[in-house]
C-alpha cells in the first residue's frame, strides 16, 4: 500500500455552537460549544486515523490558529508537511438553533497565499511516488486559483499518483483528462459540472457515468440525507441513507470519503465500503464533531444498497 496524503489549502478551526435561539441585538446564552481542528483534508486524515491508517497531512498553515491545528493533529499521531504562510488559518462558526431546527454556517475566506507558496506546495506534491494516494479537498483560499487542481492532476498523472478530487470548482471537469482515481461531488457539484441549474435524481446515473467517460476512475455522489451513488465502468451501486435527528452536516462528506478511501486502500468489497461509509457520514450528522464509529453498526443495519445496470 502507498503512503497517503490529504491536502488541505484552506484548514481552518471549527467552533460549534448549540443555541436554543438566536436573536439580534441582544446576548445569546449557549448550551454547549466545541471546538475542532478542521478542514475537509484534516478530517480525511483524522477518519483514516481511526479506521488503522496511517496518513500525511499537507495544506497551508499560519498564525496561532494553524499551530493549532498541526499540534492537535500531533497528538493525534497524524504526520503534518504544510507549507508555513503569512497570516492567520481561518476560523468558521457553526451554530445549531433548536427552537428553529436549523443550523447557520458562518465561513471565512482565510489567509492569502502567494505564489512563491503555492509552488512550494506544489513542489512537495512532487515528491509523491507511484502508488501513493493523494486526497485533495475543500475550499482554495485567496490567491490560489482553481486551476492549480487541473496542475496537481495532471504531476499525478505523471508520477502514477492515485488522486482523489472533492471540490466544489467547476475546474474538476478539466481534471477529468488526467484520470484522477476518484472524484466525489455532491448533488450540487455534479450539477455545476455539467453547467445545469439542477439533476433530477433519475438523471443522476446517466450524469455519473458521463463522468467516467470522460477520465474519472471512479465517481462517489453524496446525496447527503438520500444516502449516495457509486460508480465506475463496469458498477452502479445505489444506497440510501440512515435515519437520525440531525445536528452538524460540516463534516459528513468528509467522514464518508475517508471512511471510503479506507475500504479502497483495503481493496474491501465495494458494496461493503458504500455501505459503512454513508453510515459514517451519517454518524457524524448526529453529532456535533467527527464520528466515533460506535454507532456504525447500528446505522449500517438501516441501509440497503442494490445495483444498477449499466449500459456502456
Amino acid at each position: 500500500m502507498g503512503t497517503i496524503y490529504t491536502c488541505t489549502m484552506n484548514l481552518a478551526i471549527d467552533l460549534f455552537i448549540e443555541t436554543e435561539q438566536l436573536l439580534p441585538q441582544v446576548v445569546n446564552r449557549t448550551l454547549d460549544d466545541e471546538i475542532q481542528a478542521n478542514g475537509k483534508g484534516v478530517n480525511v486524515s483524522l477518519i483514516l486515523k481511526m479506521l488503522g491508517i496511517p496518513s500525511t497531512a499537507l495544506g497551508f498553515s499560519g498564525g496561532f490558529t494553524g499551530k493549532y491545528i498541526e499540534d492537535f493533529l500531533s497528538e493525534k499521531h497524524i504526520k503534518t508537511d504544510f507549507v508555513a504562510v503569512n497570516g492567520m488559518t481561518r476560523i468558521n462558526v457553526f451554530t445549531q438553533v433548536n427552537e428553529e431546527n436549523k443550523e447557520y454556517k458562518l465561513v471565512n475566506q482565510g489567509p492569502a497565499i502567494s505564489p512563491e507558496n503555492v509552488e512550494r506546495l506544489l513542489a512537495k506534491i512532487k515528491t509523491l511516488v507511484p502508488g501513493d494516494f493523494l486526497c485533495v479537498s475543500g475550499s482554495l483560499p485567496k490567491g490560489v486559483q482553481p486551476t492549480v487542481l487541473i496542475e496537481i492532476s495532471k504531476i499525478c498523472q505523471e508520477r502514477e499518483v492515485k488522486l482523489i478530487i472533492d471540490s466544489s470548482y467547476k475546474e474538476v471537469r478539466e481534471c477529468l483528462q488526467y484520470r484522477p482515481y476518484l472524484i466525489k461531488p455532491n448533488e450540487d457539484e455534479l450539477a455545476t459540472l455539467f453547467d445545469v441549474a439542477t439533476i433530477a435524481p433519475e438523471d443522476y446515473q446517466k450524469y455519473g457515468q458521463m463522468l467516467i467517460a470522460e477520465g474519472a476512475q471512479n465517481v462517489l455522489l453524496s446525496l447527503g440525507s438520500e444516502g449516495g451513488i457509486f460508480f465506475n465502468e463496469a458498477t452502479c451501486l445505489i444506497a440510501n441513507a440512515p435515519k437520525g435527528k440531525v445536528v452538524n452536516t460540516a463534516c459528513a462528506g468528509d467522514s464518508l470519503l475517508g471512511t471510503f478511501i479506507a475500504g479502497m486502500v483495503r481493496k474491501e468489497e465495494v458494496s461493503h465500503t458504500l455501505k459503512r461509509s454513508i453510515a459514517a457520514g451519517s454518524s457524524t450528522a448526529f453529532k456535533k464533531g467527527l464520528t466515533d464509529f460506535l454507532d456504525i453498526l447500528e446505522l449500517e443495519a438501516q441501509i440497503h444498497v442494490h445495483r444498477k445496470e449499466v449500459h456502456k
